[in-house]
């Protein structure tokens, strides 16, 4: 059976076992609202638990934390408008190639395996890619029927439009199905997202590559999972064609998605293509610096740099020009 610790045992665990100045009631207070499990557990290393950050206090655990969580809270409703957008905006574009139901969509807007020579391995790679993406649209369907009303509503006749399909759609496999999608269509949806640059080549595929890119922070930002580090890649790693063209386009040095600066850089950008204006822009950009500002004040310089990198005020200012 394991047996825990009342908040003022763990309270002394830290100071005796773990070298950090905790004490009082306010530091207690400010445990229990964080968490030890949660706080103390979750913030105390950098992307692997191997790799502890060396706090000596208990204010720049608190530090650490509150800068995670209102980064959260900052990103949080853009991530939810880009992904709203990129959905309407795809939309906006099949329209021009036909009707918008989901059979007529599989038959004859997710074909991209078409233009592999079949039995190759691209040709095989793409056809998993359509296979899977029908599987997964259909188990949402099942899985949402009948207790979810646009499904419900849309299964009362014949098939469901795919403005409704990407109701339901999460990021990830919203990013699948743009990649099953025909070249052309690609490009196009590129195109009037204004994701395009003249010295990058348009194959289409950017605008699902960005989705891939941040389909992880989205979902830990929504889960109230810890983003400071990083730590929510795992095995996804942004696609060089992601990393071009932001830092052509921002004009912005290394560029590799690394920190969260490089994410954020991401999300203004897009942003800014989806028409948020000037002012908008430059107080998210500001919201984010204050976050920035208010660790730095806290913890030590080395610590500020080995999460948010050495040239965070760089890319800040790059960023500043872009917008």
């Amino acid at each position: 059976m394991t047996k825990g610790k009342k908040t003022d045992g763990l309270m002394r665990h830290l100071r005796d076992n773990k070298g950090m100045d905790i004490q009082g009631s306010r530091h207690k207070k400010e445990l229990l609202q964080m968490g030890y499990y949660h706080g103390y557990k979750g913030y105390r290393f950098t992307k692997q638990r191997t790799n502890p950050i060396p706090m000596t206090e208990f204010e720049q655990l608190k530090a650490i934390y509150d800068f995670d969580m209102n980064l959260k809270s900052l990103l949080y409703p853009h991530i939810m408008a880009i992904e709203t957008a990129l959905k309407n905006y795809t939309i906006d574009t099949l329209v021009s190639y036909g009707s918008l139901d989901l059979e007529y969509a599989f038959k004859n807007f997710l074909l991209d395996y078409k233009s592999e020579p079949v039995g190759s391995r691209n040709y095989n790679n793409k056809m998993k890619d359509r296979l899977t993406l029908r599987k997964k649209v259909d188990n949402e369907i099942s899985f949402k029927f009948p207790k979810n009303d646009i499904v419900s509503h849309f299964l009362r006749g014949d098939t469901m439009p795919l403005w409704a399909v990407f109701e339901i759609l999460d990021m990830g496999n919203f990013g699948l199905f743009l990649k099953c999608l025909n070249q052309p269509i690609r490009i196009e949806n590129c195109s009037n997202l204004k994701l395009t640059h003249a010295s990058i080549v348009n194959d289409g595929n950017l605008v699902q590559e960005i989705i891939f890119t941040l389909k992880e922070l989205r979902n830990s930002v929504a889960h109230n999972n810890v983003i400071f580090d990083c730590r929510f890649v795992g095995g996804t790693h942004a696609m060089n064609s992601v990393k071009a063209y932001v830092s052509v386009e921002v004009v912005v040095p290394n560029i590799e998605f690394k920190f969260l600066i490089d994410y954020f850089i991401l999300i203004v950008l897009l942003l800014k293509k989806l028409g948020y204006n000037k002012t908008e822009l430059k107080r998210i950009i500001k919201e984010f610096k204050e976050e920035t500002e208010k660790l730095r004040l806290v913890v030590p310089v080395s610590i500020c740099n080995r999460i948010n990198g050495t040239n965070l005020n760089t890319k800040l200012t790059c960023l500043n020009n872009y917008i």
